[in-house]
């Protein structure tokens, strides 16, 4: 009997046209060993309730809580990204997940669940993209998946990174999409920043809008509490090669005293490995 895994979108919903992916997915995890169970909240629905997109934030949030409750599902993948999954957070029932053994993975804009679970519960979650086994990496993510969910094997997680300032850092991961991490600031969603790693990343940000999210976490006065931050890729700007980058501008917010660390291997791209929120780390 094959373990059975569920797949959901909390965040914005998938496109139809992702269906022949989405088919090519389940195949891909039925050949190593996987029962995918889908979520009833992954295409856009048509009727007003629901905005025209597919499901209201407490029927999203319905549909992740049953692959909680199942008993036969061992994890939960979410393979959607973009702006709403925030809405969920107060049908969310946090007690349910505190007790479950399952570990949520999703990536970008479910930075905001990660998080809110590690904040409410204590309990590890994933900052990663199911998504990337469909990829140009596919083959190596394939490999790592099935060594670190079936073999209890670390492949998964193992983050190559070099020092911008500083030597080490250690604290529990927090954090992971910038701007979708700030969408929990002044929430009982929001994880506490003492003693923490601060895990950032970004898609399409830009040297305005990154200005933007740094400032933020300076008035909230992140760089002063947090051991120490990991910076994964920020897509657009090293696309783009801007001036000032992404490392340049942190170590301006950050200060020279904070460890920073920077690694290729968290973000958007579909060689992206795991970050687990809520384990501690020694870097």
């Amino acid at each position: 009997m094959k373990e059975k895994i569920g797949i959901t979108a909390c965040s914005d919903p998938m496109k139809p046209e992702f269906q022949s992916n989405m088919d090519r997915l389940c195949a891909i995890l039925s050949d190593v060993g996987y029962e995918p169970v889908i979520s009833n909240c992954i295409y856009p629905k048509i009727y007003p309730k629901a905005y025209g997109l597919h499901g209201t934030g407490s029927e999203r949030a319905a549909e992740l809580m049953k692959l909680y409750t199942d008993p036969e599902i061992t994890a939960i993948f979410d393979i959607s990204g973009g702006d709403m999954s925030n809405e969920l957070l107060p049908y969310l029932d946090f007690e349910v997940i505190r007790n479950s053994e399952k570990k949520f993975y999703g990536y970008s804009d479910l930075t905001t669940i990660l998080n809110a679970i590690y904040a409410k519960t204590g309990k590890e979650t994933v900052l990663y993209q199911i998504r990337n086994l469909l990829y140009r990496h596919g083959e190596v993510q394939r490999r790592d998946f099935i060594n670190t969910l079936q073999r209890n094997g670390n492949n998964l997680y193992d983050l190559d990174y070099h020092f911008i300032q500083g030597t080490t850092m250690e604290g529990v991961m927090i954090g992971g999409n910038i701007r979708c991490f700030l969408k929990l600031a002044g929430t009982e969603y929001m994880p506490d920043l003492h003693d923490k790693i601060l895990l950032l990343e970004a898609l399409n940000t830009g040297i305005p809008q990154l200005i933007t999210f740094l400032s933020q976490l300076k008035q909230l006065h992140a760089f002063d509490l947090v051991n120490g931050i990991l910076l994964g890729t920020f897509t657009r700007m090293e696309k783009e090669q801007v001036q000032p980058d992404a490392v340049t501008l942190v170590r301006e917010f950050a200060g020279p005293e904070l460890p920073i660390a920077k690694t290729a291997y968290i973000g958007h791209d579909s060689d992206s490995k795991g970050a687990v929120i809520g384990r501690y780390y020694c870097i």
